[in-house]
């Protein structure tokens, strides 16, 4: 077993349509103890029912938390955009919430993640790109590139929804094309 790299700081994953059963299948075979948080950036709708991360709980000992603006980071931490808000990275520590417009018709926005993500953690940073119909995350997968961290997309033979990972692997220079079924060993060797 591969131990940990510690030039990991944060991962943050990306996904729209197709993509909650890659996640669900991912965290169930998480090791326990990673040291770095995991970030799930999820389209969703404004105003449905908030059970996401009651559901994402019943499937892995970390704890998982909907982001709260100012919510500090921790390590080991999986944490949720909550639905009709931007994610942003203040710092290494510190995360907010924002209301602004919507880009790609999304918010919370995968690029908006991404992008602020890969100004804060640089090459400390990898960025994971899921299931999804619209091109939201390439361009923030763009900055992680440019930024020195890692870019990860899921394979679009395997994506319910393959448009989202397929316009990332024509137009990214990534560093991986990660199946499902091999997503969490990937997370657990970093």
């Amino acid at each position: 077993m591969q131990t940990q790299d510690t030039n990991t700081e944060m991962v943050v994953i990306g996904g729209s349509a197709g993509s909650l059963q890659v996640i669900l299948e991912m965290i169930k075979n998480l090791n326990e103890n990673l040291q770095f948080p995991i970030v799930l950036v999820l389209h969703r709708k404004a105003h449905s029912a908030n059970i996401l991360q009651t559901l994402l709980q019943q499937f892995i000992a970390a704890e998982v938390i909907e982001i709260d603006d100012k919510s500090e980071i921790e390590n080991g931490k999986l944490y949720i955009v909550p639905a009709d808000y931007h994610l942003l990275f203040e710092n290494k520590k510190m995360m907010s919430l924002d209301s602004s417009e919507k880009m790609n018709y999304s918010r919370p926005s995968i690029d908006v993640t991404f992008r602020s993500a890969a100004e804060v953690f640089g090459k400390k940073l990898v960025g994971i790109l899921l299931s999804g119909a619209n091109a939201d995350g390439v361009e923030g997968l763009y900055y992680i590139k440019k930024n020195e961290g890692r870019v990860w997309i899921q394979d679009p033979e395997t994506a319910e929804v393959n448009f989202m990972p397929r316009q990332a692997v024509e137009e990214i220079n990534y560093d991986k094309i990660v199946r499902p079924e091999n997503l969490a060993d990937s997370i657990n060797q970093l």
